[in-house]
């Protein structure tokens, strides 16, 4: 209730119901109470200021004190324009606060027109403003020659929302915001706030009147976790200096083009002495030539989008807009791909759009209602890790993801996108039991809106950014997931082949003597091989929770595991598939990989190790050289069988082709028994040239094989109409070219 009694003019202005809804933080409309009101010649300037002592107007030669009308901090000047007074008075116009022995000025936030346009709101209501994360979050901005910084949230269930910080005590009754019409979002211009300043937004469901502290959806900066508050980003001026890369990439013929990735989590791959984690310039310094030295053409990043838990390994994210502020600023990460780019490696992103977690102060249940996600837990919780799924029917929840994925290809140009957990995505009955979920409107149990979702996000990706590439980490049999939109695809660029890798970890755990009576496991990939875009992975999934290293799945004594690591390396290197490796795999890391520290690299100081990584430099720069080994990796033409049925000897051999027709073979020995004297066939007759040998003494080997190479003898063999007669090493793997 206010002190005095209002005239007409403040009464038919704001009737005291409005003023009750501003004090007691319940007012969706703080322009219509605050700020400067004329009717007439006659001005009324009313702040809400609870903290302050006095509130005083600065006018260009005069202080004028406001009265405190109401004890809650309620202040209002009043009067009429007379020729003593300045012209006129303008907005802006600063305010004077003297507030707990402290005294500052202020321009008032209430005074300044509304932001955003109609036709971004109504894009952004359509799901198709791609560059939402410009208009929404926080960012400087100058306003009628006022610096400051410019607030946006979407909570369209709220009854009032307020912007929070150190600048206001975080009481969310100092910066109420104004919501746009029908549109839900709520914005609110606060002029002298800086980069670098902490905020969040105080939400009040407008059903419940329940009270929420959020984060920003849209925040492109956060504090260091433990802390959850976003930051006002600085506008970044970082100057790329890869417009050859870009250049090149929107030209590359990438269905026929070799891929070598190598998959970083970015915490634990290097640390300091003390435990901290590399920063983003020092990983540059650091992780880019080794990576180029070994001969990988991309680097794909766990999860660098922020997340408040390490243990996540950044898959329970909670900035999608936002670099993680663990390893440095946005513009530190620019600085990590351009550098990759410029001396020709790519950059991959991991991308979770498929869940996303619980925390309060987070996404889950955003204005007090399931905004973000569904309301039905059927629908809405993931039960396998305790996340929330999105609602992708809704088009402000498919637009803040597709924005995200924009925001990472345009203004971090990254060069692809690997989806996290696309099954989990595609199907309604996800890892749930007869009862806990509900069919789609057909009756099925494949989530259409999700579907729709990914369609679209891979057109997005593919036409706004020639030559980037999308990845679905895809586990099931879902058709045309790396096959065109158009063509009634999903539309990413490639899949990984998860029933290959599973096939072929499970056959090399087998004791060797074992291994005959499973050679189908070796075999049975080349029936779906090309019925999509595969990459073959050997990821972070397959060292952790109890599954052991690459070197530690293997059987045998020390000499033999380290043979059969360095043999499975040789079967992904030469069958038909793009390559991806954990780091650690390529110098056989002893250990399960964990978060919490480094890699063993210590490990490098014996021969056997040192001998896997100079193997992997070796297969990656023959698989990125040789057009055989990577050109038609898609195309069943690029690839024969030799001899796919030699179980009893636990051999395979086989042919590679490039477009040109250019051949190498491949015969691989899966037992510790050498095979000499062993007979396959030859496509052409020559000198066949040893061009690599697994067993060499270079990669910790016994230096059994075939010399420079074999001459072909005129006698057919396997339908073939020559043949070679070889020695293979006993878990060995030799790759020979026609000299």
């Amino acid at each position: 209730m206010i002190a005095r009694n209002p005239d007409a003019f403040v009464t038919e202005m704001t009737p005291p119901t409005r003023l009750d809804r501003l004090f007691s933080a319940r007012c969706h409309d703080p322009f219509s109470v605050l700020g400067l009101h004329q009717s007439g010649d006659a001005h009324l300037i009313r702040v809400f200021r609870p903290h302050a002592d006095s509130v005083s107007l600065l006018l260009a030669d005069a202080e004028i004190p406001l009265e405190r009308v109401d004890s809650r901090g309620l202040f209002e000047w009043r009067g009429n324009l007379k020729p003593s007074l300045p012209p006129k008075l303008r907005k802006p116009y600063r305010l004077k606060f003297r507030e707990g022995g402290q005294t500052f000025e202020q321009y008032d936030p209430y005074c300044f027109e509304p932001i955003l346009s109609e036709h971004d709101l109504h894009l952004f209501n359509e799901g198709r403003l791609l560059e939402a994360y410009r208009a929404l979050g926080a960012h400087l901005h100058t306003m009628q020659g006022v610096t400051g910084v410019r607030f946006a949230v979407w909570a369209p269930n709220a009854e009032r929302v307020s912007v929070i910080g150190d600048f206001n005590r975080w009481d969310g009754r100092v910066h109420p915001m104004r919501v746009r019409g029908s549109s839900g979002v709520w914005e609110l211009f606060i002029p002298g706030l800086a980069a670098g300043d902490y905020y969040k937004y105080e939400i009040r469901n407008r059903h419940t009147g329940e009270i929420r502290i959020k984060s920003d959806p849209y925040c492109q900066s956060f504090e260091l976790r433990p802390g959850t508050a976003g930051r006002v980003p600085p506008t970044s001026d970082y100057q790329w200096g890869d417009g050859a890369w870009l250049q090149a990439r929107a030209q590359r013929d990438w269905l026929h083009a070799p891929l070598n990735i190598y998959e970083v989590h970015a915490g634990s791959w290097r640390r300091h002495y003390d435990g901290r984690f590399y920063t983003y310039r020092e990983l540059a310094d650091a992780l880019i030539p080794y990576v180029r030295d070994l001969g990988f053409s991309h680097i794909e990043f766990m999860p660098l989008t922020e997340h408040p838990l390490d243990e996540s390994w950044g898959y329970q994210t909670t900035g999608y807009f936002a670099a993680s502020s663990r390893f440095g600023s946005a513009d530190d990460l620019r600085y990590l791909i351009d550098q990759c780019h410029q001396v020709g490696i790519g950059v991959i992103l991991d991308w979770v759009p498929g869940h996303f977690p619980m925390d309060d102060w987070a996404l889950a249940r955003f204005d007090g209602t399931a905004l973000y996600e569904h309301e039905d837990p059927r629908l809405g919780l993931h039960q396998d890790w305790g996340t929330h799924i999105f609602n992708y029917g809704r088009r402000e929840v498919a637009g803040f993801l597709l924005s995200s994925a924009y925001y990472w290809l345009k203004e971090f140009h990254i060069d692809g996108l690997r989806v996290d957990a696309v099954a989990s995505m595609l199907y309604l009955d996800y890892s749930r039991k007869a009862g806990e979920w509900l069919p789609n409107k057909y009756g099925g149990r494949e989530n259409l809106e999700a579907i729709d979702f990914l369609r679209e996000m891979n057109v997005m990706v593919h036409e706004r950014f020639p030559g980037a590439l999308t990845f679905a980490e895809e586990s099931t049999a879902w058709p045309m997931v790396s096959r065109p939109v158009y063509l009634g695809g999903l539309g990413f660029s490639m899949k990984w082949n998860m029933g290959w890798m599973n096939d072929t970890l499970s056959y090399f755990q087998l004791d060797p003597i074992f291994r005959r009576y499973h050679h189908n496991n070796l075999t049975f990939g080349q029936l779906y091989a090309y019925s999509e875009n595969f990459v073959l992975p050997f990821s972070h999934d397959e060292v952790v929770h109890g599954k052991r290293s690459l070197i530690g799945k293997m059987p045998g004594d020390a000499w033999q595991q380290f043979a059969n690591l360095r043999l499975l390396l040789t079967y992904q290197f030469t069958t038909p598939g793009k390559k991806l490796n954990f780091m650690g795999n390529e110098f056989g890391q002893g250990r399960e990989w964990t978060p919490g520290g480094e890699l063993d690299w210590g490990l490098l100081q014996t021969h056997w190790h040192a001998g896997v990584q100079t193997l992997m430099r070796d297969l990656g720069r023959l698989y990125m050289n040789l057009p055989a080994l990577h050109e038609l990796d898609f195309d069943a033409a690029g690839f024969g069988w030799i001899d796919c049925h030699d179980a009893n000897q636990s051999v395979l051999a086989f042919v590679r082709r490039d477009r040109s027709g250019r051949s190498v073979i491949v015969a691989l020995n899966f037992t510790p028994v050498p095979r000499e004297g062993y007979r396959i066939g030859a496509p052409a007759a020559g000198f066949w040239r040893e061009i690599f040998n697994s067993d060499s003494e270079y990669y910790g080997g016994g230096n059994m094989g075939n010399g420079a190479g074999a001459v072909s003898e005129d006698t057919p063999w396997m339908g073939y109409p020559h043949s070679l007669v070889l020695t293979l090493p006993p878990l060995g793997g030799v790759v020979l070219s026609l000299d």
